[in-house]
């Protein structure tokens, strides 16, 4: 596989609802026989094949099965069945705050998800003026992220997503919140991603934001491929 590149054969991926959690011995004693396990497949058997630099939209009503296949390339979560292979590095932006220790300040947190994305202490250090300028928080960086409000936590998880030197780039509503003058940085950002050749997988409700980005969409629905 070239760099960029994502592979996606077959892959379901099954959830186990419980009825109630117990949670006490008088719990488990109570509902020993009674409570039976439900199986969700929130994905079953979708393939796709991404090349280097291409951007693609997962589309698709909720409960679709979207944000989880986004969580399955991401490696957050493993799937229950086929196989999904992806080649460099990967920045995430996949929930609000995702990956955030949240009693961390801010410049704590830069340097943490730089590390968990595998980049030594001094690249960090050489993008982080950058990181926090574009993020829009040099008063703030010094705080713990749990007094930050919502837009700032989304800018800053942003940027460290955007800046990090990633091949692929998963996105998942990152236009939710936020201002639209920051909503246009964020797309410029993205814009200029795209044409230095990496590859975005987003995903959106917002039609017309799919169709500026991508080129191509991948409609699910009920954890299936409908349409490419």
């Amino acid at each position: 596989m070239e760099v960029g590149e994502i592979s996606v054969d077959g892959v379901s991926r099954r959830f186990r609802i419980h009825a109630r959690e117990a949670r006490t011995l008088k719990d488990l004693v109570v509902q020993r026989g009674r409570s039976h396990a439900t199986d969700v497949w929130a994905l079953r058997d979708v393939s796709a094949e991404i090349g280097t630099g291409e951007a693609v939209g997962l589309i698709g009503r909720n409960g679709s099965g979207k944000t989880t296949l986004l969580r399955v390339v991401a490696g957050i979560i493993k799937p229950t069945a086929g196989r999904v292979r992806s080649e460099g590095r990967v920045g995430s932006l996949l929930e609000l705050g995702a990956g955030f220790h949240l009693d961390f300040t801010g410049r704590e947190n830069v340097f943490l998800n730089g590390a968990i994305q595998g980049l030594r202490r001094a690249d960090i250090k050489a993008r982080f003026d950058e990181i926090v300028a574009f993020a829009e928080l040099e008063s703030a960086i010094d705080r713990p992220v749990r007094t930050y409000s919502s837009g700032m936590t989304m800018r800053l998880g942003f940027a460290i997503a955007a800046f990090l030197d990633a091949d692929i780039l998963l996105l998942d509503e990152v236009f939710a919140v936020g201002d639209e003058a920051f909503q246009r940085k964020c797309f410029g950002r993205i814009f200029a991603f795209k044409e230095q050749g990496g590859t975005i997988v987003f995903v959106s409700h917002d039609a017309s934001a799919v169709e500026r980005l991508c080129e191509r969409s991948v409609f699910l629905d009920g954890g299936r491929v409908a349409f490419d």
